[in-house]
């Protein structure tokens, strides 16, 4: 342990720096610093650098790392301040269409939350998330912090299927499902948009420390799926 982080081994080929266990924005500054700073001028042998919500997993090749030198780097990466601010950050605007068949679960959150099935849309389009992490599945980001009000738990008994674009609430946290899959969130809407696209550049739309935010669209617009993300630095 080191001032506020703590260092630990995972395997003979990883090791784990980790912050105080908590999602928040501040944390997560902290883990994509760390994170970043790794990436960009990785030490011989590192072959992934992976931020979670409060810990940065750095995967190396033990036959080819100066292990000593990459444990003193972590650390001394991890204890430097944090920019109060990034410069470039992306902001990505959402279309959903919200309730009925794609949002099977929309009533159900309206009754959990005692507001009607609008007030929850409102509450959920009106707020900027940040993807805290990807995982679970290929560029399934992890989105937060949700409006306390809908922040409805996810499923006792998750659905066999979910389709892709479905967008979900799991407590404090809301995403989209990048392709079909099994999952437990509760579905309130979903998107036209596909969160992975291999003919892009980086095939994944959303990345640890970008902006999100949701808007309304009508069936109508669902079907056309012609509506793309707005994207902004």
């Amino acid at each position: 342990m080191s001032g506020d982080h703590r260092i630990t081994w995972t395997g003979d080929s990883a090791v784990v720096v980790a912050f105080e266990a908590r999602i928040d924005p501040e944390t997560s500054d902290r883990v994509l610093a760390l994170a970043r700073a790794v990436a960009a001028d990785p030490p011989a042998g590192v072959r992934d650098v992976v931020p979670t919500y409060h810990a940065v997993t750095v995967h190396f090749d033990p036959l080819r790392t100066d292990v000593v030198g990459l444990l003193e780097r972590l650390g001394r990466e991890a204890g430097r301040p944090v920019p109060m601010a990034r410069d470039g950050q992306v902001l990505v605007r959402i279309p959903v269409c919200y309730g009925g068949a794609l949002g099977p679960d929309l009533a159900d959150v309206a009754a959990w939350s005692g507001l009607g099935e609008d007030e929850v849309v409102d509450r959920h389009v009106s707020a900027t998330y940040r993807v805290f992490m990807l995982g679970f599945l290929p560029g399934f980001a992890y989105l937060g912090p949700v409006d306390h009000r809908i922040a409805m738990p996810r499923k006792d008994r998750p659905r066999v299927q979910v389709p892709e674009g479905s967008v979900g609430l799991a407590g404090g946290q809301t995403g989209v499902y990048p392709q079909a899959s099994p999952g437990g969130w509760q579905i309130i809407g979903r998107t036209p948009h596909r969160m992975i696209d291999l003919s892009r550049p980086d095939p994944f739309l959303l990345s640890p420390g970008d902006l999100v935010r949701f808007y309304r669209i009508d069936e109508a617009a669902f079907e056309e799926g012609l509506l793309r993300p707005e994207v902004a630095a």
